[in-house]
This record gives C-alpha cells, structure tokens and sequence, in this order.
C-alpha cells in the first residue's frame, strides 16, 4: 500500500474505532421538511432552512429568472467580471437590514469569516474567542498571525478578565462571538459584550448565521456577519459594517479577492427570500415558537432559538438514537466531536417555519420513549 494510502487507512481505523467517522448521504429535500433517503420520506429536523424559504415558490423563480438572464456561474471573481448587479443590489439590502452602512457578499459564511479577521488583525494584535465559537472563526483568527486566547463560554467576565490583562500590551483587538451558537442554540449576552469591549477599544464581530431571521434582535456590533444559507434559504455569505470597513475588506480579505463571484441564481433568492423574511413577521417568530413548545414537552430548559440540543453523551449512544428516531420516519442527525466537547454528542433538533405542530409533537414523544426522558 502507499505510504499516503496506509496513512489514510489508519486514520479512518481510528476515526471508526471512536465513532467519528462522517459518510456523505445523498439526501433529497423537498417543502414542508420533507427528505428522503435511501428511498424513504422523511420528516426532517436537521436543516437550517429556519423559515422554509429554500423552497418558497417566490424564491425559486427569482433563482430561475436571475440564472436565465444573468447565466449559472459569476464568470470571474467579483473584482474582475463576477460583480453582476444583483450582488450589489443584495449588499444595499442586507446593510439596510442590519443598520449597517455597507454590506460584503462573499462565496460562503466560512469564507467571510475566513477571510474577516485576517484582514482586521495580524502580528501584534490580540483575538479573544467565544470557546465555542465556530470553526470558521477560529481558523480565521489563526490565520490572522495575532495572538489568539478563547473566554469561558458567554462569560462576560472572563472576558474582560482576558481584555484587562492582555489589552495593554497588543495593538488592534478584535473579540468574536456568536449572536446564536449554532450547536447548543443559546445566545451570546451581546449588550454585556459590546460594552467591555468598548472600555477596552476591542472590535466585536458577530456571527449572526443562526439568528438572523429568528432572533436577531438586540444591539448590533461593529461587525455584523452571518450567511445567506440558512433562514434566507440560499448560499452566500456577508459582512455587515461602516463604509471604510467594507471598503477596506473589498481589497484586503483574501477569501473574497481571490475567488469567483456568487452565482446570480444564489444573490437573487438571498434578495426575494430577504423580502418575504421581513414582511413576514409570523413566519420569523415560528421556529421559536416550536422549538419552545418542544422543550415544554421533554422538560428542557426554554429554547432560545431555532436549535434545540438533547444531550446523549457518547458518540455511539448519539448515532444510535438518530438511528432508531429515522426508522421512525424523523431525519435528527448527531452531532459528534470534534464539531462539540467530547462527552457531548448530542441529537441537534433544528427547527422551521415549515415544520407543523404535529410534527413536532410526534417527534417530542418517539424522543421521550427512545431516550428515557
């Protein structure tokens, strides 16, 4: 065998032997959460497709029109030919939306987030972490060459801890959160954020891919990021900030210079799905409210957003309750390390405007039997 071969094999012995292995299912999804895999129709509680617009009629033929007249692909990155007019019709919105004076799109959320911090930050400077902060985050921090440290997680006063020792002696400081962590579905306690990190001159960016949309109310921070993959059922990322900031990231972040534009099927289903999120403030409050009426029945702690945990521990354990729950007719995916703590795998219930009471009621009860809650 190859040397590059065998060092594979081992690896994924290993990665067997502690459960961790990831296969790719091909799983087509349809409206109303609907999948189906291997042939089986499936109720589906693992999309982030928060207000079911992935599949809005509305959406899709924006999608279709855009790809008609502006062609599939961007044809160049959006420096050179790929910057057709939907992006910047898609930036003037979604600055709109957050307060913002501009907006960046970029190809996706990890590579906003990729190439933000790096661009803000480098030797010298100091990033302070979330601990839980998504991967996209941390690679981005790394990236940068700055001293990088992580604060105890929505600990407000671990952080300033952090932020009164290290401070002083680093240039530029940056402090990145989540407004909605994304596996564990609770909020960052951003006014408390913002506030040391203006004591303290730090720049605060937050990750807003699983809030906007659902719960994205409160204080903005100087650097509002999020996707386009997620409540506005689409792909794409974006930076939301002031003008020179925008300015200065068109020309320095290295994931947005030195790639291809968004496609403009992509910008215009961001756009038409933005319409619909805000002149619909039932279909924004939905998710919410179903992921609450889900904790109420297994006695969890009151859901904060669209995204539910129910802890199981071990990897193993966790594979085989999402197993027993899709023979049940429920697609609930676990959620393994290294993406949570080891210990910690769990099943990630995320929750949609799309979903029914039913739904989640009957999947609330095969939970509670299969689980011992």
């Amino acid at each position: 065998m190859h040397s590059l071969d065998a060092f594979a094999a081992g690896k994924l012995a290993a990665l067997d032997e502690a459960a961790l292995r990831r296969r790719l299912v091909p799983t087509a999804r349809g409206p109303g959460a609907a999948a189906e895999r291997a042939g089986r129709r499936l109720v589906s509680f693992s999309c982030n497709d928060y207000l079911g617009l992935s599949h809005h009629p509305r959406v899709v033929a924006a999608a279709q029109a855009a790809a008609a007249r502006y062609g599939a692909g961007s044809g160049g990155s959006r420096l050179v030919t790929g910057n057709h007019p939907l992006l910047d019709a898609l930036e003037e919105r979604l600055a709109h939306h957050k307060g913002k004076a501009a907006a960046l799109v970029f190809g996706s959320g990890y590579m906003a987030n990729l190439g933000i911090t790096p661009a803000l930050a480098g030797r010298g400077d100091l990033v302070l972490l979330d601990e839980l902060s998504h991967a996209c985050m941390w690679a981005g921090a790394r990236l940068s060459g700055a001293r990088t440290l992580s604060f105890r997680h929505n600990d407000v006063a671990d952080l300033a801890r952090l932020l009164e020792a290290e401070r002083p002696a680093h240039g530029r400081c940056l402090v990145l959160t989540e407004r909605v962590f994304s596996m564990d579905g609770d909020r960052a306690p951003m006014g408390d954020i913002l506030e040391v990190g203006r004591r303290h001159d730090a720049w605060t960016l937050v990750d807003d891919a699983h809030g906007l949309g659902v719960a994205e109310d409160g204080p903005r921070a100087p650097l509002e990021m999020g996707t386009l993959s997620k409540a506005l059922g689409s792909y794409g990322g974006y930076l939301c900030a002031s003008r020179p900031v925008i300015d200065l990231l068109t020309s320095r972040a290295r994931s947005f210079v030195y790639t291809t534009g968004l496609p403009p099927a992509s910008a215009a289903a961001a756009l038409e799905a933005l319409t619909i999120l805000e002149a619909e403030p039932e279909r924004r409050a939905r998710p919410l409210a179903l992921a609450r009426r889900f904790t109420a029945r297994l006695g969890l702690p009151e859901a904060e957003s669209a995204v539910v945990p129910v802890l199981v521990g071990g990897a193993e354990a966790a594979l085989a309750l999402s197993r027993a729950l899709e023979a049940e007719g429920f697609l609930v995916v676990a959620i393994r390390p290294p993406t949570v703590p080891p210990g910690t795998a769990r099943l990630r219930v995320a929750f949609s405007a799309a979903h029914d009471e039913a739904q989640v009621d009957a999947l609330a009860e095969r939970v509670a039997a299969l689980s011992g809650r």
